[in-house]
């Protein structure tokens, strides 16, 4: 196996933008950007876990804004797949399933789009990032570190995210994880370290909502404030876009209801939560030398 390439973006005393899965959404990326701005996030402090690439309309001008941007981006299993010109997005579907037979429209007409020089920058991302934040060292990868199109959800059992903990911590300490790929955000709390998903913007989260979702990362006194953030943007208007170019219809019609066409990769208990609207939520995690110190 080869080492994962690292990006260390080294100590970052201000607060951070994370997000997922564009998704080919230009119109939700756009809305993401101006919502930075309004946060006051400069474009050097915004960070996507991957998948810029996917479901949506317009592959080539979401790739062209997101590496005009300034911002950082992980490498995800689509970047991956594009990057290597592989034969399907790599998204971990069962063979057969419905999100598999339905992955292969939108992959194939990205592919008709992508240029050769939007594939050598997703060849080049790093799959992992780290920085520090109030003494707290923070990794940000895609799915698994090893697995890019790994699925882990907050449902998945603790010992599956200390496994990749464990890997992770061969590259250094590490006290939050931020992961991305399942495109339902989370946060858990495994005392020791604390595992989010930023969430993803170019497609609803599930929860009968037309919204999306990132987080915001803010260094406090003791430790990090995590917010998570609704994106409200012109759905109708990406929607309209998939249509004109006859994708799939049922994705186009998620972005205005909220709903995913299926479940297929989704645990028992994150079944149970569809259609549940998510709120907006914050959370304080301390450091852990002050925490021990206690």
């Amino acid at each position: 196996m080869t080492t994962p390439s690292i990006l260390n973006l080294g100590s970052l005393d201000e607060p951070v933008l994370l997000f997922g899965g564009p998704y080919s959404n230009l119109q939700a990326t756009e809305a993401l950007m101006r919502s930075a701005a309004a946060l006051g996030i400069a474009a050097a402090n915004i960070i996507c876990t991957g998948d810029v690439v996917a479901y949506a309309g317009d592959p080539a001008a979401t790739t062209d804004l997101v590496m005009g941007s300034g911002m950082q981006v992980v490498m995800g299993n689509c970047e991956e797949s594009f990057g290597f010109e592989g034969d399907d997005c790599g998204c971990g579907f069962d063979a057969g399933s419905a999100c598999d037979l339905l992955s292969r429209q939108w992959y194939a007409h990205a592919n008709s789009t992508l240029t050769p020089a939007h594939r050598a920058w997703m060849r080049s991302l790093p799959r992992q990032i780290r920085f520090a934040m109030s003494g707290q060292h923070v990794a940000v990868i895609h799915g698994g570190i090893d697995d890019l199109s790994r699925w882990i959800f907050a449902s998945t059992p603790a010992a599956i995210k200390r496994q990749e903990i464990a890997t992770l911590a061969g590259s250094g300490a590490v006290d939050v994880v931020v992961g991305g790929h399942c495109g339902l955000p989370f946060a858990d709390d495994l005392a020791d370290v604390l595992w989010l998903n930023a969430g993803v913007i170019g497609m609803p989260a599930n929860d009968g909502t037309a919204r999306t979702w990132f987080t915001a990362l803010t260094p406090v006194r003791d430790g990090i404030r995590v917010d998570l953030h609704a994106l409200s943007y012109d759905h109708q208007a990406a929607a309209d876009r998939m249509n004109s170019l006859h994708l799939a219809g049922a994705y186009a019609k998620t972005l205005v209801d909220g709903y995913w066409p299926n479940m297929d990769v989704l645990p028992e208990g994150e079944r149970h939560q569809a259609g549940v609207a998510i709120m907006p939520w914050s959370i304080h995690h301390q450091s852990r030398a002050r925490s021990a110190a206690e």
